[in-house]
């Protein structure tokens, strides 16, 4: 048994949600899904820093086109475990998109607060084609007036860590996602 999957068995704050065999088999198919769909093009992928982090390097290990890349970085949580409601933007885009097909991926959607923003934010720089991938996707939460095309799991109102995802900065290295009880 490794360390890891110890450390879930062995913390009562975390129960185990995902495991990290079902998170592999979901990206490469979101991957195989962005290959079909991007075939002969370049999109950016925007990582939404710091919880994309793990889920985005998985899927562009996994995709047959060419890439490029940048991270966008927001706050809205702090050490909270709900949302102040307020979105800043703490790292802007080092890339040119105007005209370009952009995929922005997301750890979770779950309020939809700042995946509105990070849209607003793209759509403003003109580019030619905008979608979303999240790992997590909060069921019932959001009122997006927009789709988000590739999702990894659909998930219940619970506070979730691991794989990028974190509670005051802990839990990101978990290689499955938990509920974190308390």
């Amino acid at each position: 048994m490794n360390l890891q999957r110890k450390r879930v068995q062995s913390d009562s704050n975390l129960k185990l949600y995902i495991s990290k065999a079902r998170i592999r088999q979901r990206v490469k198919l979101i991957a195989r899904e962005i290959n079909k769909d991007y075939k002969g093009r370049i999109p950016i992928f925007i990582g939404v820093l710091n919880g994309s982090f793990i889920f985005i390097s998985d899927l562009v290990r996994e995709l047959k086109v060419d890439t490029e890349i940048d991270f966008l970085k927001l706050s809205s949580y702090g050490d909270s475990k709900i949302s102040s409601g307020e979105v800043k933007l703490l790292k802007d885009l080092n890339c040119t998109i105007e005209g370009r097909d952009i995929i922005v991926v997301e750890d979770i959607v779950d309020s939809g607060l700042s995946i509105k923003y990070i849209r607003d934010l793209i759509l403003s720089h003109n580019p030619a084609t905008l979608e979303f991938a999240a790992l997590l996707f909060k069921k019932g939460l959001s009122k997006l007036d927009f789709d988000i095309k590739y999702i990894g799991f659909k998930v219940p109102n619970k506070f979730l860590v691991g794989y990028g995802l974190d509670y005051a900065q802990k839990y990101r290295n978990l290689k499955e996602i938990c509920i974190l009880k308390n």
